[in-house]
């Protein structure tokens, strides 16, 4: 890579200011003399270069000079699409390679560094891990203009020992403007934070989340020497959002450094215009919001009881309008289908918000994308979110529906609305579709109405990121409902255009960006045969206890590998195929007068121990898993499919071929 002189320069100028402020030069002369003192032999009087580049090699200074020169980042921290456009996702690998960044030397980038916590006094009392032992670990996950960064794992501590460095691009997104280096100006318009979220592991893989912080860098662009150290207070999520969960030290650097920095003042007055304009622009859409709510309860008084929901608290317990969680994702090459994107959602965990006492009562908390991704898991509310997001980036229009399961269960599901106007309903728990066909409740009793396959009951609006719309037909039912969306008298809209004005894009906003997502890390291969490993050990330990001896068929076993894989696709494109095969492979390995028998189960976790418990806990696997008889031949096959953001759908099959004694 060719540099123009004056860039050359730079470089020779910032490498020259390196060396001296390290004083390189003078341990240079130390270890020459100190060579040539205790090294040489009294018959070598020369001393060759690559005699002096050893002895500094030896004590490290050359290590020490390409550490402070060179960035260094992990493999699985990122890795960027061709440069000089921004990244569109990263590729996450393990184990962790260190590799060269690919610095740009055109572009400007923000240095930071977390240098360790501080208190952390809910693992106040943590021991110390004993070396190799398993222990419960802390990562970091940051997000910045469509770049994602993770932290190595630390074990969980009072004081936390993160030390990382994380290369973020500072780059503007107009068009024609994204070549040039970004000055101290520029960079003062790029309002974006660094979202950090803190992501708790426990000793079985469980994550929690800890924190969700948003880091304001742009302070960084008033230091004199173009360094800043910040301790950030990083409060708790949900119902602990205001309470302190530990303290990170951050160091922020720009590379390279601003030749003109800002003063603090033209900063704070930016900042303030910035939060002056956010919070006028919420304050009138609060305005408008009570102003549609009182329309609304006026057109029938049951309304006051239907689950219409304008605005919904995030996992730091600010309000934010609904539609602001909705938005066009496309997920690059990961995602081929909508219903792909409907597959992947379905394996991200589920759990419910925690609550702490009881009650029974729902606590309400919808992620940010990035909180839920880092988490891997979390409520109804936030699969419909970003499964909405997908379908609206493959094309479709999309919507949140919010209503009722059986029960009056509050849940919130995704419809899709079709150009010749089929309304279809995707479950994003599991994936499944539904075709909606409304009845019409004034037809003659013996006109056949079609039967709702879908578990919902009632329906009180629905929405995306550029409209909303309250259900005020006669009933909330959702087997009656007709989604005429251009009917005022069925369903009442907002206006567009206060919706735009709180979200994203064209808006300066609270509101988050949306992070990209990230390729799987786990290898399918690899962890299928673990799984596949550890439960033949378990299986087996449990006959013994039983008294029983186990046979295993390895070829039994393999020929179980094509119904897995069709359990799959039908998951996915609810297309059954290779059953045929699959039968008549079986009937081949399965002598005359002898019983196959095969259980097929589905996880969406990788841990073995736990899938094998669950297995034991249906009486058809159990059959197999203890069968007796004459020639019993037992099988087991695994398959991890993986999916984005190290998701995975597990299946397992266990099976039994074993002689008819009647």
């Amino acid at each position: 890579m060719s540099l123009p002189p004056e860039k050359a320069s730079e470089l020779k100028q910032i490498i020259h200011q390196q060396l001296v402020k390290m004083d390189v030069h003078g341990r240079i002369r130390e270890v020459l003399a100190e060579t040539i003192r205790e090294e040489l032999a009294p018959e070598h009087q020369q001393l060759s270069t690559e005699d002096l580049i050893k002895a500094l090699r030896q004590r490290g200074i050359i290590d020490d000079v390409m550490k402070e020169l060179k960035f260094v980042t992990d493999v699985n921290e990122k890795v960027r699409t061709s440069a000089p456009k921004p990244a569109t996702h990263f590729v996450d690998r393990e184990p962790p390679l260190l590799k060269k960044t690919n610095i740009d030397p055109t572009r400007r980038y923000l240095y930071l560094q977390v240098l360790g916590g501080k208190a952390f006094l809910e693992h106040l009392q943590e021991p110390e891990p004993l070396p190799g032992q398993i222990c419960s670990t802390f990562t970091l996950c940051l997000h910045f203009r469509n770049q994602r960064f993770r932290s190595k794992p630390v074990p969980c501590a009072c004081e936390p020992d993160f030390h990382d460095g994380f290369l973020l691009e500072v780059h503007k997104d107009i068009l024609g403007d994204g070549s040039k280096m970004a000055d101290a100006t520029t960079m003062l318009s790029v309002c974006d934070p660094v979202h950090m979220v803190l992501v708790k592991t426990d000793t079985f893989g469980e994550t929690t989340l800890v924190a969700s912080y948003f880091l304001e860098w742009r302070s960084v662009l008033a230091a004199e020497n173009g360094v800043t150290n910040v301790a950030v207070e990083l409060q708790g999520v949900g119902t602990e959002s205001k309470v302190s969960v530990g303290v990170l030290n951050i160091r922020m650097e720009m590379y390279p450094q601003l030749s003109k920095t800002l003063s603090p003042e033209i900063i704070n007055t930016q900042f303030a215009l910035e939060r002056q304009k956010t919070a006028e622009k919420e304050r009138l859409f609060l305005v408008y919001a009570k102003q549609w709510w009182r329309e609304y309860l006026q057109i029938r008084p049951t309304h006051n009881v239907r689950l219409v929901k304008i605005f919904a608290q995030d996992e730091n317990g600010v309000n934010r309008p609904v539609c602001s969680y909705v938005r066009p994702l496309r997920a690059g090459r990961l995602l081929d289908t909508p219903r792909q994107a409907a597959r992947f959602v379905s394996v991200l965990g589920y759990e419910r918000a925690p609550v702490i006492g009881g009650g029974g009562g729902k606590q309400e908390q919808w992620c940010t994308l990035l909180a839920f991704l880092c988490r891997n898991k979390g409520d109804c509310e936030d699969h419909a979110n970003l499964l909405c997001s997908l379908l609206l980036g493959f094309g479709l229009e999309a919507f949140v529906c919010v209503g009722t399961k059986a029960k009056g269960v509050p849940h919130t599901w995704v419809m899709t609305y079709g150009t010749d106007g089929t309304i279809t309903f995707w479950e994003s728990l599991t994936g499944h579709r539904y075709i909606h066909r409304s009845i019409n409740p004034d037809d003659p009793p013996l006109v056949e109405q079609p039967k709702p396959l879908y578990p919902y009951r009632t329906i009180g609006c629905i929405f995306n990121h550029q409209k909303f719309f309250g259900n005020c037909q006669p009933s909330d039912a959702v087997e009656v409902c007709v989604f005429d969306l251009h009917d005022e008298s069925k369903w009442k809209p907002m206006s567009g255009e206060a919706i735009k004005s709180v979200c994203p894009p064209g808006t300066v906003s609270s509101v988050p960006p949306f992070p990209p997502l990230c390729a799987s890390t786990i290898d399918a291969a690899v962890t299928s045969n673990e799984i596949e490993v550890q439960l033949r050990i378990l299986v087996s330990e449990h006959r013994k206890d039983l008294g029983l001896s186990t046979v295993w068929d390895d070829h039994l076993s393999y020929l179980l590998s094509p119904a897995l894989a069709a359990y799959e696709l039908e998951r996915t494109t609810g297309i059954s195929a290779g059953n045929e095969e699959f039968q008549d492979a079986v009937r081949r390995a399965v002598p005359d007068g002898h019983t196959f028998k095969g259980f097929p189960i589905h996880f969406v976790y990788r841990n073995a121990r736990r899938a094998f418990a669950t297995c034991l806990r249906s009486p058809f696997c159990e059959e197999i898993i203890c069968c007796r008889g004459d020639q019993v031949r037992l099988a087991v096959r695994v398959r991890v499919f993986t999916y984005p953001e190290s998701a995975c759908a597990v299946w397992i099959m266990f099976a039994c071929k074993y002689r008819s004694v009647l």
